[in-house]
């Protein structure tokens, strides 16, 4: 099954970061898609490209067992410092 993952950035958390603790988070962030790459087939790609009221941090789409397997991957990602995700099951 396919899954489809927005992060939000909070950005009261955002603002609040140094550039190097912003960096830092990039660099898990890019780390951990990498980690999830070598486990199958992981399609990823940058936002925003929807007009919403949270900042769009990121688009991931996952091809996992089912919705637990989704959240397993999504809550260990360094994203969630940044903001919540959302994870919904793409119907093809």
């Amino acid at each position: 099954m396919k899954y489809i993952c927005f992060g939000y950035l909070d950005e009261k958390n955002w603002e609040t970061m140094s550039e190097s603790e912003l960096n830092a988070l990039v660099d898990e962030c890019f780390a951990y898609e990498d980690l999830l790459r070598k486990n199958g087939k992981v399609f990823i790609t940058d936002g925003p490209y929807a007009e919403t009221k949270e900042q769009l941090g990121g688009i991931l789409v996952l091809e996992v067992r089912d919705l637990n397997h989704a959240v397993q991957l999504m809550s260990k990602h360094p994203g969630v410092k940044a903001g919540p995700w959302e994870t919904a099951r793409l119907r093809t």
